[in-house]
């Protein structure tokens, strides 16, 4: 376990006392960052139906998992073992049999089939099928959408949150500084990546990474207009930028880092528009403090935007902590015009500032933590664009 049995129990008691407020007497999360949350379980086994089940007045939630994935179960989280609930391979890919089939049946075993039950609409992995299961299964249950119960529960971390995600951006910094010294003319973009990913994984001789929510981003040339483009096997080209987009993770949390690297000569357009970015960027993060809202940084930072006139009607930051794919951002903070999110100590977002011209783009980004008195960057690199001549 990444943490103390104390720790979680703190947890789950939050999410319960939201669940009172929201009028939720069962709640079924499947989002795969919130299993972790709540129980510590932590396998490549989001791929296929499995949830964590809270009841409003729990010691302990269940985590349902498929049978060959219990042992996992057992070794990662910190809950009894007759708390972990397995279900048969026949339930496995034989429509229409389904594993919410067996959750049906646990649930009505509990005599909890009328009760209220929350459930995560919105999250990754609970797909229509699993949907219609519990709605047909539970006829007598009062179904609602948590509403991102969990995730909101997530916002705010613990000291020792803040330990894992500082050591995942030391392997972010190492990740990032060798993209810098890997991309070159000529060189493929694909082994490029295997670089990054190499020293994303290798970490530092103290801390160990592993894989990401999110793959290396690497648009360049004309790509950079894109946001989310991947490494071909094309060469980088002398004259073109490229913006990597990266995270270290360290026992599932993530402190990502966004930085521009341009080869051959310097292009002032480029550079303007770097600086413009980052005057934007320092503008956001000076007003990131306690009682401070997600609004008063994003108007700070669209108020150095409209001075260049730059237009940008993306979002530029959302909250961050556990992440598993395809996601490290946690669903709740935007830092956007009108979230009135109140910023508190020890609340983590990416602030990231894609900025596209078209057929070119730059782009910069910082994880930031809330302190008691204003912010904490993770990361320490430049935020200039890399010119390599």
């Amino acid at each position: 376990m990444s943490f103390t049995k104390e720790e979680y129990k703190a947890r789950l008691k939050r999410v319960q006392i939201s669940m009172q407020e929201k009028g939720i007497e069962l709640l079924i999360s499947q989002d795969t960052a919130n299993m972790n949350y709540l129980t510590g379980y932590d396998a490549w086994s989001f791929y296929y139906a499995q949830c964590v089940i809270v009841h409003v007045n729990a010691e302990e939630p269940l985590c349902f998992v498929r049978a060959q994935d219990a042992g996992g179960a057992y070794i990662k989280t910190y809950l009894k073992d007759e708390n972990i609930i397995k279900y048969h391979e026949k339930y496995i890919h034989t429509w229409p049999l389904h594993p919410y089939d067996y959750l049906v049946e646990i649930i009505k075993e509990k005599k909890w089939d009328k009760l209220s039950v929350g459930l995560e609409m919105d999250s990754h992995y609970f797909t229509a099928y699993c949907y219609e299961k519990i709605k047909q299964g539970l006829p007598n249950a009062k179904l609602k959408d948590s509403e991102r119960l969990v995730n909101w529960t997530r916002l705010v971390k613990s000291n020792a949150e803040i330990e894992l995600m500082k050591s995942a951006a030391l392997i972010s910094e190492k990740g990032m500084k060798t993209a810098m010294e890997t991309i070159n003319p000529g060189v493929r973009q694909c082994d490029a990546v295997a670089e990054i990913q190499r020293a994303l994984f290798v970490g530092t001789p103290e801390l160990g990474g592993e894989y990401s929510s999110i793959a290396t981003l690497l648009p360049t040339g004309k790509g950079t207009s894109a946001s989310h483009l991947t490494a071909t096997q094309d060469k980088f080209v002398s004259g073109e930028a490229t913006i990597i987009e990266l995270s270290g993770t360290y026992k599932r949390y993530h402190a990502p880092m966004a930085r521009t690297v341009l080869l051959g000569k310097p292009d002032q357009k480029k550079i303007d528009a770097m600086k413009a970015t980052n005057e934007a960027l320092d503008a956001g993060i000076a007003v990131t403090k306690p009682g401070n809202t997600a609004d008063d940084v994003a108007q700070k930072f669209w108020a150095v935007l409209d001075k260049y006139n730059i237009k940008k009607e993306s979002r530029t930051g959302y909250s961050i902590g556990i992440g598993y794919p395809p996601d490290w951002g946690e669903h709740t903070l935007n830092i956007l015009k009108g979230d009135k999110t109140i910023l508190q100590p020890n609340v983590t977002f990416h602030m990231i500032a894609v900025m596209q011209f078209g057929d070119w783009g730059v782009e910069a980004s910082e994880a930031i933590r809330v302190t008691e008195k204003g912010f904490e960057l993770f990361c320490n690199l430049s935020r200039e664009l890399h010119i390599k001549g």
